[in-house]
């Protein structure tokens, strides 16, 4: 992932040992991660029981908060892919009924938008 690309907040993959060894102490017994993207100093992590956000907070990034989503409360999400002269694919999820998405991320092009959906897709439309 690109400088320019994270300062303009676009998210690229995380390899999952990585995400493994950072973030291994938020997960519960058989909680596997799936997937994870970076944005600058922020995460968000796709595991099998739930979609999980770290916020690195303040200048220093020392305070974070952790943000824990049951797919079961996302009500409906959406994908927008990148296009020739869009240099990056979009994410939007919203939680239960709300009428604008509660959650929304850029990814730039390294990520497979497809990929992201499916997983969101497999948990979700259960």
């Amino acid at each position: 992932m690109g400088i320019f690309s994270s300062l303009m907040g676009n998210a690229g993959a995380v390899d999952n040992q990585n995400l493994q060894n950072d973030y291994g102490q938020l997960l519960f017994e058989s909680e596997i991660i799936e997937a994870g993207f970076k944005i600058f100093r922020d995460t968000f992590i796709f595991t099998n029981r739930r979609l999980i956000l770290v916020d690195k907070q303040g200048l220093t990034g020392s305070k974070t908060q952790y943000l824990s989503v049951s797919y079961k409360s996302i009500s409906r999400f959406s994908v927008e892919t990148a296009g020739t002269f869009d240099l990056d694919a979009e994410l939007k999820i919203w939680i239960s009924a709300e009428q604008q998405p509660s959650i929304s991320r850029k990814f730039n092009k390294s990520v497979n938008v497809y990929e992201v959906q499916k997983i969101l897709a497999q948990h979700v439309l259960r």
